[in-house]
């Protein structure tokens, strides 16, 4: 027996458009108005908008940071993230400096298998390079492992630009792409220093020693070498208006630059971490920085023009107790925000509702683009007949409340804390079944999906 879901709205990057939606097995079986019941269980979905299932490509799930290993591992960040709405993550397997990129993959596999809720993939971390690593991106790529994480800073997981270079063109032959963390490392040590010595080591020097200038000349700097090497690149948690700029510049010069930015750098200020209280300040400790609100209307107005690609969490929770760490020291705080969970209700009362953007823009940056960016569309990203039944019920008359008090996130807070919001994620499919309903995660299975290339 399959499901119908009968009277809502199907949202594209199109548009939206009434209609019903059919399930049958795992698979969208068909996609109409007024679709003949037969024996399938109906649902009404009036007044209600059907999304495909959210994609949220930049997950850190199960990962040690600063010597303690984040809140959310592979079974409490996929509920939290399913019950937002979002039936698929690309998480990152990280080999440490001297593994083979097969050890990393291999205890990534162990750390999600069997655990994970929604379905997932993993991008691979480039954090060393010599001729193994080279050979063993193609046979990541044989695996369904086709996108790669390098660093422009963290000595731990940076290499040198030289191989950086060498990693794209060898990206370039075998298919591959990379997303880069964009920052100046040498620059920001250097004023780091001065904060030690200067005794300026409460939160408050996080943003002044990752300033927005250094995120913008790491951008232009890879986009360069990008250039040279004639590949395209993905941008990821962009954060600032200078470095849309580059990306604008690189454009004009005929360069594939994709743009990832998050819910916080749309929604949250610098001011966080001029708090006195350590903790409240602490909290929103985070790399890149929160940005200015002139930053915040630069994303927006770029998401509304189509130059930001795709809107993910960079979801990377640590307890509050895990935050304190850091309380005499900044740079001990160890950096990262939850957000899987409230990621669709918060661009939807902020962007949608608000005015900023539209549905199909919300359609393409959660669900079509990723899916496309990270090669598993048609299965993933849109409601066509033929992909996967990966279904999110939005209505869009229902208010809450985002609150610690009522989310699932294995963490003791939010940075949402008191937020309202103007809708509600009411049921959420994942191939065909339903795996959340009214707030409560259901007990679904994830699937490993292996991907093909970058079709965006």
């Amino acid at each position: 027996m399959g499901t119908l879901l009968r009277g809502g709205s199907v949202v594209s990057g199109q548009g939206v458009c009434r209609g019903d939606v059919l399930l049958e097995g795992e698979k969208i079986a068909a996609v109409g108005e007024n679709l003949p019941v037969g024996d399938a269980n109906v649902v009404d979905c009036t007044g209600k908008l059907l999304f495909p299932g959210f994609i949220d490509g930049h997950t850190h799930f199960d990962l040690e940071v600063a010597g303690t290993i984040t809140a959310d591992d592979f079974a409490t960040g996929s509920r939290a993230a399913l019950r937002g709405g979002t039936t698929m993550v690309v998480d990152f397997a990280a080999p440490d400096k001297g593994e083979t990129l097969a050890a990393g993959l291999e205890r990534w596999r162990r750390k999600s298998e069997g655990k994970t809720a929604c379905d997932y993939g993993f991008h691979m971390t480039i954090d060393d390079w010599n001729e193994g690593i080279s050979r063993e991106l193609g046979e990541m790529m044989d695996q369904g492992i086709t996108s790669f994480k390098m660093y422009m800073t963290y000595p731990a997981m940076m290499i040198g630009e030289g191989d950086m270079y060498r990693a794209l063109l060898r990206l370039k032959e075998v298919g591959g792409i990379a997303g880069v963390h964009c920052e100046n490392d040498g620059v920001i040590r250097a004023l780091v220093e001065d904060a030690r010595a200067g005794g300026r080591m409460a939160p408050a020097s996080h943003p002044r020693t990752r300033p927005a200038p250094l995120e913008a000349e790491a951008v232009g700097h890879l986009l360069r070498m990008a250039q040279l090497a004639d590949v395209p690149v993905i941008i990821v948690h962009l954060s600032a208006r200078e470095s849309l700029e580059e990306v604008r510049a690189a454009r004009r010069r005929g360069q594939r630059v994709y743009v990832e930015t998050c819910p916080h750098y749309l929604l949250l200020e610098d001011s966080a971490y001029d708090n006195p209280d350590y903790l409240e300040a602490a909290r929103f400790v985070c790399a890149p920085p929160l940005r200015k609100r002139a930053d915040q209307e630069a994303l927006w107005e770029a998401l509304r023009g189509g130059e930001i690609d795709t809107v993910a969490t960079d979801h990377c929770s640590f307890t509050l107790a895990q935050k304190r760490a850091g309380q005499y020291d900044f740079t001990r705080i160890p950096g990262g925000l939850p957000g899987v969970e409230h990621r669709g209700v918060l661009l939807y009362t902020y962007g949608v509702a608000a005015g900023r953007v539209t549905a199909a823009d919300m359609c393409r940056v959660l669900s079509e683009n990723p899916a496309r960016l990270y090669g598993c569309w048609p299965r993933k990203g849109l409601i066509a007949p033929g992909s996967d039944g990966d279904i999110v019920v939005l209505d869009p008359a229902s208010e809450g409340t985002i609150s610690v008090d009522n989310h699932v996130q294995n963490v003791d807070y939010t940075p949402y804390e008191g937020w309202r919001t103007k809708c509600s994620i009411v049921q959420v499919y994942l191939r065909g079944n339903l795996a959340a309903d009214r707030g409560q995660v259901l007990n679904p299975r994830g699937r490993f999906i292996p991907r093909g290339r970058c079709c965006l």
